[in-house]
């Protein structure tokens, strides 16, 4: 059985309702289809109702069974509004304008995962990641413990011996553009407790550099090296090594011979790179060379599942969030 496929086989063991805030999106549409037709998810649309049921029909997309939510015409909008202000109001927003922000499908949405409505959220095939982790961290905040917000993908990769059967998470690869060595070993202890609520295997982390061991210095490695070091005093019981470059980090031959002591042995299972840049442009690469999968992404901090989705997901890609959202709502 797949990763994704397992996931949704755990979805359906206790099922969650999540909000798909772009709704007018194809995509979007034909996700919500295939995730009723499999029943591991409830879905509720928001949007425009009519606008929503034109773009089905033309599509021959079936949303009969699917609760459609308008913020326009919501029963709950002036509550919505009363709540985003109260939270708001010490940061200067105005009852106009929370009134203003809760016609928004994405602000709507977030108010209602606030509010019970909804278990999980998740936008990103029309929107930037800002816009949808903005009102997340204005209306839910991050979870309890938490100094970081990161964002991290799940990457499943055919006919590949590396990580765990191919699966692999590759974090930050979506939100923080210049991690320091604090935010790089926040960034390496959440991804680390991800893996282990979505695939249930031990973690093993590699902190990426373009140098192994010191085989290069400069300010970037020493980022890495302190990163490394932060983890081990935060979480000592995690395996955890770096600074690694990527053969070594995921290879056992080339381990053993650039860092022969390495504790994780060339079978890292969790990369985080040094930057963002790195990282999105790695989690490409990996998507269009090795035609993996790529999940996310996916945020860890927040204090309810919210997931973001790249721009240029599929409809497939978008049931598998939804999936994996489900699952972080069990917990």
């Amino acid at each position: 059985m797949s990763f994704i496929e397992e996931i949704k086989e755990r979805a359906k063991k206790q099922i969650k309702t999540i909000v798909l805030p772009e709704a007018e999106d194809i995509r979007v549409l034909k996700a919500a289809e295939q995730i009723t037709k499999e029943g591991f998810a409830k879905v509720i649309l928001v949007g425009n109702t009519k606008r929503i049921q034109e773009q089905a029909q033309k599509e021959n997309i079936n949303i009969e069974n699917i609760k459609i939510t308008n913020p326009e015409n919501s029963e709950q909008k002036d509550t919505y509004a009363n709540t985003l202000y109260e939270l708001r109001k010490e940061k200067g927003m105005t009852i106009e304008q929370a009134k203003e922000l809760v016609l928004n499908p994405v602000y709507y949405g977030m108010m209602m995962v606030k509010l019970g409505k909804a278990d999980g959220l998740v936008s990103g095939a029309a929107h930037s990641t800002a816009d949808t982790l903005r009102p997340a961290l204005q209306i839910l905040k991050t979870s309890p413990n938490t100094k970081l917000v990161s964002a991290f993908f799940i990457m499943v990769i055919p006919n590949c011996e590396y990580g765990e059967n191919g699966t692999l998470i590759f974090a930050d690869s979506g939100l923080n553009e210049e991690p320091n060595a604090e935010a790089l070993s926040e960034i390496a202890i959440s991804s680390s407790k991800s893996f282990k609520q979505l695939l249930g295997e031990e973690p093993k982390v590699a902190m990426l550099s373009y140098s192994t061991y010191g085989s290069a210095k400069s300010s970037s490695t020493e980022k890495v090296i302190e990163a490394t070091k932060l983890v081990k005093e935060k979480e000592p019981q995690l395996l955890v090594d770096g600074e690694l470059q990527l053969d070594a980090a995921i290879v056992p031959e080339v381990a053993e011979f650039k860092a022969p002591e390495s504790p994780i042995k060339g079978k890292a299972n969790i990369l985080v790179f040094p930057d963002l840049g790195a990282g999105n442009i790695g989690y490409k690469l990996v998507q269009r060379f090795a035609k993996a999968e790529a999940y996310g992404p996916l945020c860890q901090g927040i204090a309810k599942p919210v997931n973001d989705l790249s721009r240029g997901c599929s409809y497939q890609d978008i049931v598998g969030v939804v999936a994996i959202t489900a699952v972080q709502a069990q917990q």
